[in-house]
């Protein structure tokens, strides 16, 4: 590696997280040490093609009226075309190639299928290119909530009780799934089994209204999770793998107080809308602030994750409880993940620079 590195930065694809993935690469163009790396951004279009992308991060930054997007400017970026090189090239409208260089790392910020549940990852394993973040399993594991519960169950770690359905069952059986839902309760989430930033997902206060719950979900994904809901605080933690030989770690954590909506949805998210305070560091007893660091560190390693992670929990009366696990959180300067480190005096700019020491570390490793 030269004194300054090549950071080839994926974002956008083709999920319906697509805007949040280009608000995350307008903090990180941003932010990034342009002393240290040369930044290729690479845009996927909602069609999945791989653009080269203008190096300016105003062009992608969140609007609550017109959401950034990957424009198809004509370009195509091409993989190395095997292992034996990292070189990427360009083939422009006009039809001429160019050379983009030599990669030494892809910082994957994709946010949902076709990005954050190892296909991405799968792709730059063939391809031979070292990336940030979590392996293909493991990203696999984050995406899909069933499976997610179904590991963190088998390693002793507390999860909602849920049950999962798929399209072809509530096709044939939706009776019967309605009564299994019943058994537990209301109110009850439904959300797709792989989906994030809330897509998808809604707050179920009357069984009525069930049967359209489901077919929301399952616009997004074709299994879907029915939740029981669980009475307590929301809090987050964000965590950071470790370089080789060094275990992962956490930081402090944060809370989402919901006081005028249902629940943290997309539009609190990311539109500013109103009725969600963020809190960072949350009001937790030092004790409390171990448990959950050990719980998330513990889930961060059930999954074999790697990188970075933000891992949800309800604080109940019977003690904390996942929620779910984020191999590629939301990762704008305002995000609960970047907060939560900057609270724990890891800086943005910091941030971006450790995920991409560690990565370039373990590929060296």
């Amino acid at each position: 590696m030269t004194d300054t590195a090549t950071v080839a930065l994926l974002f956008g694809g083709r999920s319906s997280e697509h805007s949040i993935s280009c608000a995350t690469a307008a903090g990180v163009l941003a932010a990034i040490d342009r002393s240290a790396y040369r930044v290729i951004p690479i845009g996927i279009t909602h069609d999945g093609a791989f653009t080269l992308q203008p190096d300016e991060a105003a062009r992608f930054a969140l609007n609550a009226e017109v959401l950034p997007e990957v424009e198809d400017n004509g370009t195509r970026v091409h993989w190395p075309e095997s292992v034996a090189t990292r070189e990427l090239t360009v083939t422009h409208p006009d039809g001429t190639v160019e050379s983009l260089g030599d990669v030494d790392i892809v910082f994957p910020i994709l946010h949902g299928p076709w990005g954050e549940d190892g296909t991405i990852q799968g792709l730059l394993e063939l391809a031979g290119l070292p990336y940030v973040g979590s392996g293909v399993l493991a990203s696999a594991l984050g995406m899909d909530k069933h499976f997610t519960k179904t590991v963190l169950q088998q390693a002793g770690i507390p999860v909602a009780p849920w049950q999962t359905v798929t399209a072809h069952r509530w096709r044939t059986t939706a009776e019967a799934v309605r009564e299994e839902a019943r058994a537990l309760g209301l109110p009850a989430f439904v959300k797709p089994a792989r989906a994030g930033s809330s897509v998808g997902v809604t707050k179920v206060k009357d069984w009525a209204d069930l049967d359209a719950a489901i077919e929301i979900a399952l616009a997004e994904d074709d299994r879907v999770l029915i939740e029981s809901t669980l009475v307590g605080r929301e809090v987050e933690i964000a965590v950071l793998g470790g370089r080789p030989g060094e275990p992962a770690r956490a930081s402090v954590a944060g809370e989402v107080v919901v006081s005028g909506r249902d629940f943290y949805d997309f539009a609190a998210k990311y539109l500013d809308a109103p009725g969600i305070d963020l809190i960072c560091p949350a009001e937790l007893s030092d004790a409390e602030l171990a448990e959950m660091a050990d719980l998330a560190v513990r889930a961060f390693d059930a999954i074999g994750g790697e990188g970075l992670a933000r891992v949800d929990f309800f604080l109940t009366a019977d003690g904390f409880v996942i929620n779910e696990i984020n191999t590629m959180p939301g990762f704008t300067p305002i995000s609960m993940f970047p907060r939560c480190w900057q609270e724990s005096g890891l800086s943005y700019p910091d941030l971006i620079d450790e995920l991409i020491q560690v990565a370039l570390a373990r590929a060296a490793a």
